[in-house]
This record gives C-alpha cells, sequence and structure tokens, in this order.
C-alpha cells in the first residue's frame, strides 16, 4: 500500500463499540480471505498496513491476547464482546492487520478480496511481506 494513494480515515472497532481505531488506507481496499482454521472460523477479512498507519483511539484497557503456535502474531479481542477487530500478525509483525469487517461503514468505496491460502501458510506467507510497508 502507497501511502500516496489517496488513503482516508477509516474508523472502527468491536461490537460493544469498547475498543476504537483508526486507520489510514486507500478508499480502494485489497483485502485477503484467509483459509487457515482461525481465520475460516471467525470470518477475519485482513487489511494489513503499516503500524505507523493504525491508532487505538479507545479500549486498551478492554483487550487480551492470544497466542499459539510460535506466539508470534498477537490476536488480541475486546475482553467485553469477543471480537478480534484487528492484530499484530505473523506474516507482519512490523504491521497491523485489521479486519475489514470491523470498519464502520462509509469509508471503503470499493473492495477486492483475494483468497489467501493459509493452511499452508508457511509457502504463502511471503507474499504478505510489503503490505505493511509504508
Amino acid at each position: 500500500m502507497s501511502s500516496s494513494e489517496n488513503n482516508v480515515i477509516h474508523r472502527g472497532g468491536c461490537h460493544c463499540r469498547r475498543v476504537r481505531f483508526e486507520v489510514d488506507a486507500p478508499a480502494n481496499v485489497i483485502v485477503q480471505d484467509c483459509n487457515c482454521s482461525l481465520c475460516r472460523l471467525t470470518g477475519f477479512m485482513h487489511l494489513i498496513v503499516p503500524r505507523s498507519a493504525f491508532r487505538l483511539t479507545s479500549g486498551h484497557e478492554f483487550l487480551t491476547e492470544y497466542t499459539f503456535n510460535t506466539g508470534v502474531a498477537k490476536h488480541v479481542f475486546c475482553k467485553v464482546c469477543g471480537i478480534k477487530s484487528f492484530y499484530i500478525p505473523r506474516s507482519n509483525p512490523d504491521g497491523v492487520d485489521v479486519n475489514v469487517r470491523c470498519l464502520d461503514p462509509g469509508t471503503i468505496m470499493n473492495m477486492t478480496v483475494e483468497a489467501f491460502d493459509g493452511q499452508n501458510w508457511e509457502d504463502n506467507a511471503a507474499s504478505l511481506a510489503h503490505l505493511s510497508q509504508a
């Protein structure tokens, strides 16, 4: 994602609205639909951005963390409503992965969905590395 692509501020958060964030990204987004066990079960749609493009605006005290396998990915979710609206991904530990389904309506003009084979994560993770670069 290039910073010159007419970025807008997208706002979003969890279901109970205790956790809120802003993310700078284009109005026309490209997201990944991953078929790994966790994403498939939760319906997470990935919008990976540089860490500098993400701001947690409220609710830090309501976040709890879940890790598994290598422990590199920091899956955070609201401990009140249970929604994971963003996390630090193993593929891009220098970025933030926002669940596009947790963004407030009105700022996404177009969404292109790319399939990502997370079931074969080790073979495909490198294809995501560029997404967290500013």
